[in-house]
């Protein structure tokens, strides 16, 4: 009797071992909200796949934080060391473009699925490979620009200028600007000035963008450069202040608390894929409310980097989806599963076929929209 008990014991165990989910995400970027916003995200969903039975016949789900600190080389360090893993089955990436893309060449000699709730660049997703391993739920570059330009037209604001980031992330953009720029006439870029991380001030590009006649600037930037050019901006006579018209990373850390008072002094917006100001989604509704119980957020219009939590949450769930399809950890199987996933009710937007291999991004240029921070921090919708 003993040895069937102890047979028995083995085989429970077993069915329990968790199934493993990575988060590579930006943890010890001095001024990035994003990373605990994916990482809550992510833990709000195992908490509901594991409360319903988990995956594979009642194995929960489990994630593993690695910190890559914005850095590259980390996050290519993390993505090994997650795929030597046993029973690994997926990893999710941040915000920084420029880490990801380094990880990309790697993927499909590990089999490693990647899940995108950030990260813009086109090429993350356009990468060429066939098996195709990145799955994004977030804008793209090509859309964010042409929703940014579109709005200054909108606005009729025809000559505009281009801040970006000297890095693969800026790159991207720039290659978007010029693409919509062969089919539009309006807005003309009138000039166009590139930044590294770490920039203590932009006195010097905004000046030369008003000498270039430029009526509003296009920025894109994370927190910390989106905060130095704010508090300069405000600095200014009211007739030099130029709107600001920002990538959705400029929302990936807390730029209310960075700018200050400034913030008020500027106008600027922000094009974006999900806030929870406003939101009639009851899926989104329930998420709000489970991170208020569990995180202690105040409101919606309190919530730091809405759309990470938002598209990190509902990847966790088509993951989970895919691992029973896959009926295994296979990783090429939940690949192959995550193409063939059918009618997801989200807490972004319903999906009735988030991929297929073809497309492996689940939003459309058409989800996107500009908004403005509330003086909380979260996002309001301010227009398409």
């Amino acid at each position: 009797m003993s040895t069937v008990l102890a047979v028995l014991a083995a085989a429970m165990t077993a069915v329990a071992e968790p199934v493993y989910v990575g988060l590579d995400l930006e943890f010890g970027h001095q001024t990035s909200t994003s990373a605990e916003a994916v990482q809550r995200g992510v833990e709000l969903a195992i908490a509901e796949v594991n409360a319903a039975g988990g995956v594979l016949g009642g194995r929960p789900l489990e994630a593993v934080v690695m910190p890559n600190r914005a850095v590259p080389a980390r996050g290519v360090e993390n993505l090994r060391s997650f795929a030597a893993r046993k029973d690994a089955v997926a990893l999710f990436c941040g915000k920084f473009s420029p880490v990801v893309l380094e990880q990309i060449p790697l993927l499909p000699g590990l089999e490693m699925p990647l899940l995108d709730p950030w990260a813009a660049a086109d090429g993350i997703v356009d990468n060429g490979q066939h098996p195709n391993y990145v799955f994004r739920l977030s804008l793209r570059d090509s859309w964010a620009m042409q929703t940014m330009l579109e709005y200054a037209a909108s606005r009729g604001l025809s000559r505009v200028a281009l801040l970006l980031p000297n890095t693969g992330w800026g790159r991207s953009n720039a290659a978007a600007a010029e693409a919509y720029q062969r089919s539009h006439a309006s807005p003309k870029i009138v000039s166009t000035r590139w930044f590294n991380w770490g920039v203590e001030s932009l006195r010097e590009d905004y000046e030369a963008f008003l000498t270039a006649g430029a009526q509003a600037l296009i920025f894109v930037t994370n927190e910390g450069p989106g905060a130095v050019l704010v508090r300069e901006v405000a600095a200014l006579p009211p007739e030099k202040r130029l709107p600001i018209i920002a990538h959705h990373g400029i929302a990936g850390g807390d730029l209310v608390a960075l700018s200050g008072p400034a913030l008020a002094q500027v106008d600027l917006t922000a094009v974006q894929f999900f806030t929870f100001v406003g939101s009639a989604r009851p899926q989104a509704r329930a998420l709000l409310a489970a991170a208020e119980k569990r995180y202690g957020v105040q409101d919606a219009g309190h919530v730091l980097s809405a759309g990470g939590l938002a598209a990190a949450y509902d990847l966790t769930h088509l993951l989970a989806r895919a691992v029973q399809k896959a009926g295994s950890t296979d990783r090429k199987a939940v690949r192959k599963a995550l193409e063939e996933l059918r009618d997801y009710d989200g807490a972004v937007k319903k999906l009735p076929r988030p991929f297929t291999p073809d497309r492996h991004e689940a939003l459309g240029p058409e989800d996107l929209f500009m908004a403005r921070f509330t003086a909380a921090g979260g996002l309001v919708r301010v227009a398409r």
